[in-house]
């Protein structure tokens, strides 16, 4: 069975119960007794098996079965959360992500078998339930323990082993009323797929009670290890009829025999030898009360598992194509739909138009016509806008545990504050965010904030707090970094540039503070006095820059001394339309992005003034450097002598610029189309767009201008 059609499905959902085990057990690390918390983290681990071993990942689907093992304990009530198990559930968490990563890589899941973790995960179990690990599986199948005995029909296994908390959970069955039957189920000799039609007869039986324990155990079960027979032990408050009924209803199910299962409560006397093959299953397995919902990974866990490993053995060499896909509410497609149907009546008013007779022709009709397919397709540009959209969520659910794994690598308390998770972003940005905002958490968390003693120190509060806040600031969305730590040394700074020779002494007398802090974001420059492998690796903060600044966007940072530093990103909401101001240079055409303009002025040439040999214009009490875009962009000059010069003041962050350009066009909605890697694109190009007439026009990437 060739699985490789199902692979992005299963890297998306993989991501995706990844990060709900990462979201829980940090809770769980908090609130160790929080069921809600545990039956989630049970569900993910289970779910995440069901899948891997679908797509024949045997590693992965062993871990997570392990996992969900330990978990089925805890459940249980046979041991508790401590914080060496979620240790090594992190360190588990952590192999299944790297895992995910050779899948992403090459479609196979790698060759590491994580033993350490499976093992230290086995023996916390077996400490805390009071098995030995010392024990061999003979050992432990012929330990003398209390017996339940399956129907007529079931003989083969002989009595299935009850440990002391499934006799608690009897109990409690019959004390709800509930009836207690054992159940065999036998197949036809010609069933193909044994362990598919066992998934269906669990899943039957799980729509009326729950299924206790399974002989041979469940794992076996999934991996097809058993001949054409299997019993289970079941608790329901359906008549026994019924339950026959619902098993016997599956196709290729010759047979299925139910009785009372009755637990003999003492052991057996001494000397009585066991019974021949008391448990086919793993001792390990045995032990353990099987949860109603276990048994449902069979249904992807079956044979088909076993066919699955040439297919993804095959796609090797093939690097998996992922995150092409968007997750998209119904109501929005609904509204898309709507809006290409109106499209359609439009083009049809328009063809009506161009077929009628020359003289009837109306141009009011015809006028009408276009206003109404402006208005379409403007609303259709905003639907495909926000089917684009995706909630940042996505991209920082996963630092509150890279802050936690900090805290611990650092040695500092340290919290992770996040609001605005729902602001959402364009899908092209939310994929290159990621490592910009991790870079700068780290940067708080390793520079910004101090030591545990040095807070106590200055009076601050022992726990250092890092903030991300998003919110969205009209056409764009502002991404906020933000720690109480230290602040910028900004003397410091400007010791280690002159130091650096990225600026003399004279320079640096002469800079204000915020722009000793605007060399943080120089190549290679930082302040840091050892290299560690969480920052001060010499990808610094010109790295983060360049990231957001290809995205469109631009970044600044704040700092107060002693309070602590904030990294302020803004980005588009957008990047495939935008709102434009078309320009003429010459003879050829030019895009400014609307959302960089902040006013257009006619500037008298007699009005420029000169500092340091550059042109400069003061507009009401702000002097703001010129910037010939002829000259820049290699055009020729027309030669005329003109009076004044029409500028376009353009701002990125803080600092103002002004564009002289020939002539204003006109706003228009612009298509922004890539260049791509056809042409040696200068910075100063972001793209181009086609106009109505066919005519290419480049698009003016303002911060690389200015």
């Amino acid at each position: 069975m060739d699985v490789s059609q199902y692979l992005e499905i299963f890297i998306d959902e993989t991501k995706e119960h990844l990060q709900t085990l990462s979201d829980q057990l940090m809770i769980l690390e908090q609130e160790p007794e929080n069921m809600d918390t545990i039956n989630e983290i049970f569900r993910a681990a289970h779910s995440l098996k069901g899948m891997a071993g679908t797509m024949g990942y045997k590693r992965m689907q062993r871990l997570t079965h392990d996992m969900e093992n330990v978990f089925q304990e805890v459940r249980s009530g046979n041991m508790t959360v401590k914080s060496e198990l979620v240790d090594v559930l992190f360190r588990g968490l952590d192999a299944l992500e790297s895992y995910l990563a050779n899948i992403l890589e090459t479609a196979d899941e790698g060759t590491e078998d994580n033993d350490e973790i499976i093992n230290t995960l086995n023996s916390i179990a077996d400490a805390a339930t009071g098995k030995s690990s010392s024990e061999t599986p003979s050992e432990r199948a012929a330990a003398p323990a209390p017996n339940g005995s399956v129907p007529d029909g079931g003989a083969k296994y002989g009595n299935i082993h009850i440990t002391d908390f499934e006799k608690n959970t009897f109990e409690k069955a019959k004390a709800q009323n509930q009836n207690i039957f054992g159940v065999t189920v036998y197949l036809q000799e010609s069933c193909i797929l044994k362990a598919a039609r066992a998934f269906l007869v669990f899943k039957a039986l799980e729509e009326l009670g729950e299924v206790i324990k399974a002989v041979p155990d469940v794992q076996d079960i999934e991996d097809e290890k058993f001949d054409m027979d299997f019993s289970l032990v079941y608790f329901t408050k359906e008549s026994l009829e019924k339950v026959k009924a619902a098993v016997e209803n599956v196709s290729e199910v010759k047979e299925a025999i139910l009785g009372p299962f009755e637990v003999v409560l003492d052991a057996p006397e001494a000397g009585t030898k066991p019974e021949p093959e008391p448990v086919k299953e793993e001792p390990k397995e045995a032990e353990k009360p099987k949860p109603a919902a276990q048994p449902a990974a069979t249904k992807t866990v079956a044979k088909p598992a076993e066919a699955a490993q040439p297919a993804a053995a095959k796609k090797a060499a093939a690097k998996p194509a992922v995150g092409r896909t968007v997750r998209v509410d119904i109501e929005k497609l609904d509204v898309l739909m709507n809006l290409v149907s109106e499209l359609i009546i439009a083009k049809n008013g328009l063809v009506s138009i161009n077929s009628t007779e020359e003289d009837t022709k109306s141009d009011a009709a015809f006028n009408e016509q276009i206003e109404y397919l402006e208005s379409v397709t403007t609303s259709l540009h905003e639907s495909v806008m926000k089917v684009r959209m995706v909630p940042i969520e996505n991209v920082v659910n996963r630092f509150p545990r890279m802050i936690r794994d900090l805290s611990k690598k650092l040695n500092k308390k340290m919290e992770l504050h996040m609001t605005g998770e729902e602001t959402e972003l364009d899908r092209t940005v939310i994929d290159e965010i990621g490592d910009p905002l991790q870079h700068l958490l780290r940067n708080s968390a390793d520079h910004g904030l101090e030591d545990n003693d040095e807070r106590i120190a200055l009076g601050k509060e022992e726990v250092g707090n890092i903030y991300l806040d998003a919110y969205q600031d009209g056409n764009n969305v502002n991404i906020e970094v933000r720690d109480d730590g230290a602040g910028i040394n900004v003397d410091k700074v400007r010791n280690k540039a002159i130091e650096k020779g990225t600026i003399t002494a004279e320079q640096a007398e002469n800079m204000t503070d915020k722009e000793i802090i605007d060399l943080l974001f120089r190549p290679s420059f930082s302040t840091a006095e050892k290299i560690t492998d969480v920052s001060g690796r010499g990808v610094g903060l010109d790295v983060v820059k360049t990231k957001i600044e290809g995205l469109g966007g631009n970044i600044e940072c704040k700092s107060v001394m002693g309070e602590g530093s904030s990294f302020i990103i803004r980005l588009p909401l957008t990047l495939a339309i935008i709102q434009a101001l078309m320009v003429e240079l010459g003879t050829e055409k030019y895009a400014i992005p609307l959302g960089s303009i902040e006013t257009i002025e006619d500037v008298l040439v007699t009005d420029i003034k000169y500092v340091q040999t550059k042109e400069v214009i003061n507009l009401r009490g702000t002097v703001i450097p010129l910037i010939r875009l002829d000259q820049i962009l290699d055009i020729e000059a027309s030669g005329n002598e003109v009076e004044s010069l029409t500028v376009v003041i353009v701002k990125k962050s803080n600092k103002l610029a002004g564009l002289v350009v020939d002539n204003l066009i006109g706003q228009q909605e612009i298509v922004i189309k890539s260049i791509g890697s056809y042409i040696n694109c200068s910075k100063m190009i972001g793209g181009a767009t086609i106009l109505g007439d066919g005519e290419i026009a480049l698009i003016l990437e303002v911060n690389a201008l200015v």
